[in-house]
């Protein structure tokens, strides 16, 4: 039942992701720094870890979860470095899945060999 929730929760984002792409004249880019600053949002005002223990994946892996990382990992940082804190709480909590998405990224691209269009 934890695999069907989170699908369903994870697809409902994604379509209103796909319905803001369709319906707005927003770019991609755009899109996906709103999603990621809703999730700090949601995740400073403490709507966000109930979501994430009801929804499970389908909350912590689209971008609304990578900022609600961030925004743990600054809040912890604050508490335990003072100001400092604002500068690498996030980059300590996200490193892990930003050099998996970069090793990850790099092995796709010597698979794929991707071209530039033109």
């Amino acid at each position: 039942m934890e695999f069907i929730k989170a699908f369903i929760i994870g697809g409902l984002i994604c379509v209103v992701v796909q319905i803001l792409m369709e319906k707005t004249k927003m770019m991609p880019g755009r899109i996906m720094v709103l999603l990621v600053c809703c999730g700090v949002f949601l995740g400073a005002v403490g709507v966000y870890g109930p979501f994430v223990k009801f929804a499970g994946a389908g909350a912590t892996v689209p971008l609304l979860g990578f900022g609600n990382v961030l925004w743990k990992g600054m809040k912890d940082a604050v508490e335990l470095d003072g100001i400092l804190g604002l500068f690498k709480g996030g980059f300590t909590a996200c490193a892990v899945g930003v050099s998996g998405a970069l090793i990850f990224s790099y092995i796709a691209s010597i698979i794929c060999n991707p071209k530039m269009k033109k």
